[in-house]
């Protein structure tokens, strides 16, 4: 049975020659068995008529926020309270700014913005208007709002040209949808200790050691476990990031022996343990009370002492029926360095990235990574979201759990 079987769905469709595939789309998911309410934009109704539509899914097609001829209100409120998920498709340029931006001037923006649900974009339109700067500004807005992308394909497009733009098939949709639902209970009942951002450690008052780690990684690897049904403790260094899943319960930390203080009372309970933080390997020995003045003082000698080695440490404490990942931000010897890491620690699992990969580094959106395992085998990974490479990673670790 299709996990899409029960479940309530706002089907937005936009103007665009796409639209033509929304009735495909429909009837796949009245036949996975789920129950579609359409919401069409006045545009959108040049290119399909709500007769088709509403004869398919068995419900009238909203529109307006009014019946014309009866006065009948449709509250948007109300369908967004309904749905368990709203797929919009195709997601035209127009539709995409009004959603990123809070233009409520239609009933399917409106509807949008009242949805408590999973949200699902399959953008449709033009090769040089995928490509403008505006509209992969919006989708990357929108992405950061917690709204999923449906990449569109790359083939013929009505202009004539030829390139990224056409909307995803409704087939595959279709399959996207049923994986992330077949995903959102994958992780149900387990625990889930997962590490941020970087740590700073005090010099005096005002200055501090640390690195240029955003924790958008950790970030969005505790979203995603969150997503699929985990308990999460997210341990963050100091970021300017926020959880937004109510399964996501942060406790934030300054120093790499906090982190490892707050790690070691999750970590005996938890199913899983992610080391995605960039934890400083150094601090000052000595840090100062007050600030250390340049006016009154020769330069200061500065004593370094090591650090605690949290993933060390926790490989040690590690049951054999716990999974443990680790990361390696590596310069050179890239994977001969993970793989000994890998080892020394007693990971069960090491997510490899390299400051030689562009875009895949401190604050970006995208990474770039390769995953080796306990038994040294490699998977290599092109360039994606954040958000994208967390799945991934997190499809890796239940791998191994199914082995454990």
């Amino acid at each position: 049975m299709s996990s899409l079987a029960g479940k309530h769905i706002v089907l937005g469709i936009c103007g665009g020659i796409a639209a033509y595939k929304s009735v495909s789309l429909l009837r796949l998911f009245i036949k996975a068995g789920a129950e579609v309410q359409v919401v069409i934009t006045p545009a959108g109704k040049e290119f399909i008529t709500p007769v088709t539509l509403s004869a398919l899914s068995q419900k009238p097609v909203v529109s307006e926020f009014f019946t014309a001829n009866t006065g009948e209100w449709h509250s948007h409120v109300d369908l967004g309270l309904w749905a368990d998920c709203m797929v919009i498709a195709p997601a035209t340029a127009s539709t995409i700014g009004k959603m990123a931006h809070g233009i409520a001037d239609n009933m399917l923006v409106t509807t949008y913005l009242s949805a408590k649900s999973p949200v699902f974009l399959a953008p449709a339109m033009d090769l040089d208007m995928m490509c403008h700067p505006s509209t992969q500004a919006n989708l990357s807005l929108l992405k950061s709002y917690g709204n999923n992308i449906i990449e569109p394909a790359s083939g013929y497009l009505a202009s004539g040209l030829e390139g990224k733009g056409r909307m995803e098939e409704p087939e595959n949709i279709l399959a996207y949808l049923e994986r992330y639902f077949d995903s959102t209970s994958d992780l149900s009942g387990k625990s889930v200790l997962i590490t941020a951002g970087p740590t700073y450690e005090k010099i005096d008052p005002v200055r501090f050691i640390g690195n240029y780690s955003s924790g958008k990684m950790g970030y969005a690897l505790a979203e995603e476990c969150a997503s699929r049904g985990a308990n999460v403790t997210l341990v963050s260094g100091p970021v300017a990031l926020s959880a937004k899943s109510s399964n996501i319960n942060v406790v934030s930390v300054e120093s790499a022996r906090e982190m490892l203080d707050e790690c070691q009372k999750v970590f005996p309970t938890s199913d899983i343990s992610i080391m995605c933080a960039a934890v400083a390997d150094y601090a000052p020995a000595n840090p100062s009370d007050h600030k250390i003045k340049r006016e009154k003082q020769d330069v200061p000698t500065i004593t370094l002492v090591k650090n605690p080695d949290i993933a060390a440490t926790l490989g040690k404490e590690k049951r054999p029926e716990q999974v443990l990942v680790g990361f390696a931000l590596e310069t050179d010897n890239e994977a001969v360095n993970a793989s000994e890491k890998l080892t020394r620690k007693n990971l069960d699992m090491i997510v490899l990235n390299s400051l030689r990969d562009k875009g895949a580094c401190f604050g970006t959106d995208t990474n770039k990574v390769s995953i080796i395992r306990s038994d040294k085998s490699r998977t290599d990974f092109p360039l994606k979201d954040k958000s994208e490479v967390a799945g991934d990673i997190i499809d890796e670790i239940l791998k191994i759990l199914g082995k454990v």
